[in-house]
């Protein structure tokens, strides 16, 4: 019958093969919304594999549509059979693809960020997966409103950590302050109390001097 011990002497080293061979893990995270003008700002686009084994094609596009209401959308980038292809638009020369190689990150970094840019981009990943008998086709729609400003916004809780941090600074200031006055009273106290000394000795008189005698601890 194996003991908890030899159970944990097992486990540990299969843990750790799992952990060295286990493939990365896709997560969809959301992209951020707010930009500053003349930055650059990271369109976050992710659309992970349900079956990452599978032989897949995946075509990219990305359209754009301006805050002003009118609902005018336009092709602004698109990754078609392998081949990156950047339509004329207000965007021209500040879309950079920072897409990952199996196809499941297909963000975009938007260069240069001006005020006009404020509206909503929608990224449109169609994928096709192959099978052994048949093949399915998959889309997956995100997007983002894009918020440009002209100066960044303060964040309420970099703030917060911020004022939390000149709080604790001027603590420790006061402590220090306060430990620096008690250990210069207790220096000034032992050193009155010397001179006291010092000076009664000095007032005794040459002849009893002698007789006086230090008092020994036992």
């Amino acid at each position: 019958m194996a003991t908890w011990k030899d159970t944990s002497y097992w486990s540990l080293p299969l843990l750790l093969l799992f952990v060295r061979f286990c493939s990365p893990v896709c997560v969809e995270v959301p992209s951020g919304t707010e930009a500053v003008q003349g930055q650059n700002m990271t369109l976050l686009c992710i659309s992970c594999m349900q079956r990452e084994e599978v032989f897949a094609i995946t075509n990219v596009e990305w359209y754009y549509e301006p805050s002003d209401g009118n609902g005018n959308r336009s092709l602004i980038y698109e990754y078609i059979d392998g081949r990156h292809n950047k339509p004329q638009s207000q965007f021209t020369g500040r879309l950079q693809w920072i897409g990952s190689k199996d196809l499941q990150d297909v963000s975009l970094i938007l260069q240069n960020v001006t005020i006009t840019d404020s509206g909503r981009f929608f990224c449109q990943v169609n994928r096709t997966l192959h099978f052994e008998a048949h093949q399915h086709s998959t889309q997956s729609n995100l997007e983002i409103t894009l918020i440009v400003s002209k100066v960044a916004s303060e964040d309420f809780t970099s703030v917060l950590s911020e004022i939390m941090m000149y709080i604790i600074l001027a603590f420790l200031t006061l402590w220090l302050l306060i430990e620096v006055v008690y250990c210069y009273r207790k220096i000034s106290k032992a050193e009155e109390v010397t001179q006291e000394s010092v000076t009664d000795y000095l007032a005794i008189p040459s002849e009893n001097k002698e007789n006086c005698s230090v008092p020994v601890e036992e």
